[in-house]
């Protein structure tokens, strides 16, 4: 995990002159400032004179202060000032407090927690498009990341867990291209889709194709990134999609960031509102595990699977968090429609192994002539049964490819 770039917080929650927040990420205790020229940077928690708590700090000459004994650190950790010293600090230089590179774009703030020097940012198209073309948020989960995002790629879930019985709510409808239907129809027609995976560059492309009547066939074209992300359609405009991508705190907990963009035009104020809903400002859902998700066994009966709403991500947080902060995977039982998750984990496996052995693991981009991801997309359509839905997909994803690059 450490090997790629991973966001930590939102580029909101750290405006220019606001104060430094205290982020936990992958295990370690940081504090992440923006200093008073707009950089941010991402330290040790900790001040290396005393440990004194630097989320306490002052923004001020270019630095984050210790409010303890004035030390100042810049986004590098290095220590700039000790005003408490005879001439500021003879020895100052010597000390190089913990600090990660950042980057920010896309509405997100990065960081590589990794030894050497960080690889290439991957160019996805999420983090490219214009701010009013893109939406962004994240969620607290609490359970480890793994399960979480194992969810993204279970196409058989999203006849079960996120159906719904009658018509939703308007925003939360999608006709699918070259029909007049509902996605919820259509996976409610075929509850046990064909799954079929691929290795890509960046990770696997998941197909799934539904039997839709009168000699039709759903396709449906997702994509597990490594090592934690997952793309997918959603409610977005145009060929848009929705990628989630789960950052470990610890082993118990993670956020899950949430983007969603139309690579064509502004994403309409409805859309943003539901990336946000039943999302409090602490970014933590109002359906939890102490509130049983807020389960309504009527609603059971005539509007959706669950009982739990409308909104997918507090399906989706019961059915991880349910499982336990860490599944107990020696217990379960998987089947054939788990074919994507058992694929993904041999990806994981083999890049545990890659670090091991001193290589770089899949997906980690230092070559830029290699840092194209255009043939990262997600699609879903009905076609005519007798096509040759891996031809089309092929020429599909060629044919979006064309349109970008314009």
């Amino acid at each position: 995990m450490r090997r790629y770039w991973q966001p930590i917080a939102l580029s909101e929650e750290l405006p220019l002159g606001g104060a430094p927040l205290r982020v936990n990420v992958l295990g370690e205790e940081l504090v992440l400032f923006r200093d008073d020229h707009g950089r941010p940077g991402l330290l040790g928690l900790h001040c290396s004179h005393r440990g004194t708590d630097l989320s306490y700090g002052r923004i001020e000459n270019g630095g984050l202060r210790c409010i303890y004994h004035g030390w100042l650190y810049d986004v590098c950790g290095r220590v700039i000032e000790q005003p408490g010293e005879p001439g500021g600090g003879a020895n100052r230089d010597q000390i190089r407090h913990r600090a990660h590179p950042c980057r920010e774009t896309g509405g997100v703030i990065l960081t590589y927690m990794g030894p050497g020097e960080p690889p290439l940012l991957p160019d996805y198209e999420f983090l490219t498009v214009p701010e009013e073309q893109r939406t962004v948020t994240k969620i607290l989960y609490n359970c480890n990341y793994l399960q979480g995002n194992e969810g993204n790629i279970d196409p058989v879930h999203l006849s079960f867990l996120h159906r719904f019985l009658s018509d939703a709510p308007a925003p939360l409808r999608r006709i699918v291209p070259g029909t007049e239907t509902t996605d919820n129809t259509l996976l409610g027609k075929d509850i046990a889709p064909t799954i079929e995976v691929e290795l890509t560059d960046f990770g696997l492309r998941i197909c799934s194709l539904r039997e839709s009547g009168e000699n039709k066939t759903y396709l449906r074209v997702t994509n597990f990134i490594m090592p934690n992300l997952a793309a997918f359609g959603g409610s977005t405009v145009g060929e848009g999609y929705a990628v989630h991508w789960h950052v470990p705190i610890d082993d118990t907990s993670h956020w899950k960031y949430v983007f969603m963009f139309s690579p064509e035009k502004a994403l309409p104020p409805e859309l943003v509102n539901k990336s946000r809903a039943e999302l409090g400002a602490d970014f933590r859902l109002s359906r939890t595990g102490a509130n049983r998700y807020q389960q309504d066994r009527e609603s059971m009966k005539t509007k959706t699977f669950t009982g739990m709403g409308y909104n997918f991500q507090a399906h989706d947080a019961f059915a991880t968090e349910s499982q336990g902060v860490i599944q107990d995977r020696t217990a379960e039982h998987l089947v054939s429609s788990d074919k994507a998750i058992i694929a993904a984990r041999k990806l994981l496996l083999n890049a545990i192994n890659d670090v091991k052995h001193g290589r770089d693991p899949q997906h980690v981009v230092r070559d830029p002539a290699s840092n194209r991801f255009s043939h990262l997309q997600v699609f879903s359509e009905v076609i005519d049964a007798s096509v040759d839905w891996k031809q089309h997909t092929k020429e599909r994803i060629a044919t979006i490819e064309r349109v970008r690059s314009r």
